[in-house]
Order: structure tokens, then C-alpha cells, then sequence
């Protein structure tokens, strides 16, 4: 049971000084946005129009003795944002939105307002959530997103300052503004963990899979706890349950055939109409099958070359061709073709699925992130609170393994091999989050930048 403590206009002061403990006290931020969709200008600007949510779950590590260097204690913001000007709605985001659970009267008569690009007036000097967006930066704590180049574009335009011209100074505001780091979970589950699919709720579940199996094995493992809210903070918390579902035997008896789309891209165009599973555990289980299969495969292609280099020595000393092409087959017949999915044909954006299928489909309103909610539990978790909280645990568990025993949890840059690096669709490579010698900071930013130390 997750506790995500709903943010709005009426509680935010009251909630101020918590989260800025949060902030100030965590090892990492994890952050998700969910956007109603605007389209008022094309390019960046149009994923920024209207915003419903930013929402970020900090993450403290405990240093208690009596707990693992790898229990966290986390706490859970989830904000809900009004722009207060003009944007332009797109109505399948709408109605995606309100589809699952997400009520745009509570965003009109309760969100807390905010309007976009530079500061105006002395709203830095209040509490708002662009001093909020500064307090972040202040904080100087590793900022973790799931496939967020967006995330970034949106929470820059937002809450710091408008857009710079082109993208090498967007990246050089960014690496100045996070000196600590910008992680992608999306980037990590594809080139780190190999997972086979990467959208955001697969990562997290086979995560959490994977760390139930340490768990077992009395392995080192993550840990994670929540804060005992007080009873007078009971109307503000949302709970949302995520648990793992017991093995289903895939493909047997009268069971609902697994969407082949839905398991590949995270997404459906058909969305809850899709008349197939959508279900997280049960695509992980055929996944874990098949790879089994492959496994059980390599496995018997090694035995059958190491018995037709024997078989290959026999046949030339008793110079029989019969024998010799028996060996080279493996099995009487002729060759069996190989299977797109064996490594051999693994590229680093397909990670296990076959070429065709490794770009995600970003366009559709239902693939943001690749979070289609269909298959969740009763009730839903998709909301950007419970997003950003399962963004931290795949962060979490991916640097429990990396640092292993013998690395020092402080040793810098945290998790060299994602760090600033961000996922692109369809690339086998990243976005690099540096500032290069060609390239300077945008003026706006220069300006915000000596106001967070100043004021800070």
C-alpha cells in the first residue's frame, strides 16, 4: 500500500514545509509529470500547455544501524496544477485522462496555479510552485525521470524560464542546474538491467520481481518504508496498491490471449476496448518463458556444436560424408533458420523483441511513457504521484546492483554509466546532458541561477 499525499491549492501551504524536508533530506528525487495535452504552438511548447501534474517522490536512504544500507524511506507529492494561461486542450488526451479516474473539476477549483517561461513579479519570493522548482535545484540531489526528455522540457518551461533556441543550451542550462545528475529509468532498463520491454510499469514490476527473488534467497535486497501520517493528515492521503500477482500459466486452458502491441510498446491503440490482456505480470511470465526456451535452446546449440566438432574429427578419419553432414546440422534434416529473437540478431534497441518493434510510440495520447492503465488493478495507479514513485524504486534497484559490495554509496557521479544521459526513441544511443566548449548558458537561466544561490 503506497501513500501519495494529494497536494492542492487549499494544503499547500500547510504541506510546504514537509516537502521542502523531503527535498532537503533525500538521497534522490524522482519526478513524473502527466500533461492534459496542449497544442497551442507545436514543438516544446506544445507539451506544455496545460499541465495537470508534477509530481516528485523523494527518496531518503535510512542510515539507522539496525536497517540495510538499502532501505529506503520515501515519501510521495502529488501536485496538481492549474496554468493560468490560454492553452489549447487536445481531446483525446481529455478524454484518456478522464477514462481513468483523472477529475478535471478538482484541477479547475483546487490546483495550484502557475503560468509559464520567465518569472514575473516577486513570485520567487513566495511560496509557489515555481520556488518550489527552485528549491529542487538548490537541493542538488540526483534527479531521476522514466523516458524524460518531455518531463524535462515541460518542468523547464513551467517553472524556470522560457525555452532556450536550440537544444545544446537547453542541455548546458541543465547540467548546471542538476550538478548532481539526471538519471533515466527508461535509458537504465534497456542498457543496464536488459530488460526485454522498457515502458514504465514493466520496469517497475520486474523489479520488483527480481528483488522478491533476493528477498528469498536471503540476497541483499531494497527495502522500502513510508511515513506513519498523522490522523489529521488522513484526508490527504491517497493509498494505492501495487502487489505482484501470483504465476499464471500463459497461453493454457480458456486464459485471454496477451496483446502482442500492449506488450511490446507499453501502449494500445484500442485502449480499454482491447478485448486481449493488458496485464503486466502475466506478459512478464510469457516473457520469462520464452527466454527460458531460448536459454534451454543455446544451451543444447552448445552441446550439439561441441558434438559435431567430435563428430566432424570422426567423419574425417573414417571419411564418411554422411556422417559429416549429420554433425553440421546438429539432427538429420535440413538447417533450421534462426529465430529473429536469438542474441545473435539482439540490437541495443531491441533488447530481445525484433527490430521492427523497438521504437515506442510516443504520438498516441494512451503511450505517454508507455502507461497504458489497462490490466492494472481495481481502481488504477496511473497517476503521476504513484508514476514517479515506481520511477525511484527501478532507480533504486538498478544502483543496488551496480554498487554491489564494493563500491562506496557517496563515490561520484552517482551511477556513472546513466549518468546525464536521457532515452531517445528509436536510437541506440542518448541524449548527453553536458554543457560542451561550443555551447553557453541561456541568459534567463544565468539570471535564475544567481537567484538560487543568492536567495538560497
Amino acid at each position: 500500500r503506497v501513500p501519495v499525499v494529494d497536494v492542492q491549492s487549499d494544503n499547500f501551504a500547510e504541506l510546504w514545509p514537509s516537502m521542502l524536508l523531503a527535498l532537503r533530506t533525500a538521497t534522490f528525487v524522482a519526478v513524473d509529470t502527466v500533461r492534459g495535452g496542449a497544442g497551442g504552438g507545436g514543438g516544446a511548447g506544445a507539451a506544455a500547455g496545460a499541465a495537470d501534474g508534477c509530481l516528485p517522490a523523494g527518496a531518503e536512504r535510512l542510515g539507522r544501524q539496525e536497517v540495510s544500507e538499502n532501505t529506503y524511506l520515501c515519501q510521495i507529492y502529488n501536485l496538481t496544477l492549474l496554468c493560468m494561461e490560454e492553452y489549447i486542450v487536445e481531446p483525446q488526451s481529455v478524454q484518456f485522462l478522464v477514462q481513468h479516474g483523472f477529475d478535471f473539476n478538482k484541477q479547475y477549483s483546487r490546483g495550484i496555479p502557475y503560468h509559464k517561461g520567465n518569472d514575473k513579479g516577486n513570485e520567487n519570493q513566495s511560496r509557489s510552485v515555481r520556488t518550489f522548482f527552485l528549491e529542487l535545484i538548490r537541493a542538488k540531489k540526483p534527479l531521476i525521470l522514466h523516458n524524460g526528455l518531455i518531463d524535462l522540457v515541460f518542468l523547464y518551461q513551467c517553472f524556470y524560464a522560457h525555452l532556450p533556441d536550440n537544444l545544446s543550451t537547453f542541455t548546458a542550462d541543465l547540467s548546471e542546474m542538476f550538478p548532481a545528475g539526471i538519471y533515466d529509468t527508461k535509458y537504465a532498463s534497456e542498457f543496464e538491467t536488459r530488460f526485454v520491454a522498457s515502458y514504465l510499469e514493466y520496469a517497475y514490476k520486474k523489479c520488483k520481481r527480481e528483488n522478491c527473488k533476493l528477498k528469498d534467497s536471503s540476497g541483499q535486497h531494497l527495502i522500502v518504508e513510508f511515513c506513519n501520517y498523522p490522523a489529521n493528515m488522513s484526508c490527504y492521503i491517497d493509498y494505492r496498491y501495487c502487489c505482484l500477482e501470483e504465476s499464471h500459466s500463459v497461453g493454457g486452458g480458456n486464459k485471454v490471449p496477451i496483446c502482442e502491441k500492449f506488450s511490446a510498446y507499453g501502449w494500445c491503440p484500442k485502449g480499454v476496448n482491447c478485448l486481449q490482456s493488458h496485464n503486466i505480470d502475466l506478459i512478464i511470465d510469457e516473457d520469462d518463458r520464452l527466454w527460458e526456451e531460448k536459454r534451454k535452446k543455446r544451451k543444447n546449440k552448445w552441446k550439439r556444436r561441441k558434438n559435431t566438432e567430435e563428430r566432424a574429427k570422426v567423419s574425417e578419419q573414417e571419411n564418411t560424408g554422411k556422417d559429416t553432414e549429420l554433425a553440421q546440422n546438429g539432427e538429420e534434416g535440413p538447417p533450421r533458420k534462426l529465430s529473429c529473437y536469438e542474441p545473435s540478431e539482439v540490437t541495443p534497441s531491441s533488447e530481445g523483441r525484433p527490430l521492427e518493434d523497438s521504437m515506442d510510440t510516443e504520438a498516441a495520447p494512451a503511450a505517454e511513457k508507455g502507461k497504458d492503465p489497462q490490466g492494472l488493478p481495481q481502481g488504477g495507479t496511473h497517476r503521476a504521484g504513484f508514476d514517479a514513485f515506481m520511477t525511484g524504486y527501478i532507480m533504486a534497484y538498478v544502483w543496488m546492483l551496480k554498487k554491489g559490495k564494493n563500491t562506496e554509496a557517496g563515490a561520484e557521479p552517482w551511477l556513472p554509466d546513466c549518468h546525464n544521459k536521457l532515452y531517445l526513441s528509436g536510437k541506440s544511443v542518448p541524449l548527453q546532458i553536458v554543457k560542451s566548449l561550443f555551447s553557453k548558458s541561456s541568459k534567463a537561466h544565468s539570471q535564475k541561477m544567481k537567484l538560487a544561490w543568492a536567495s538560497g
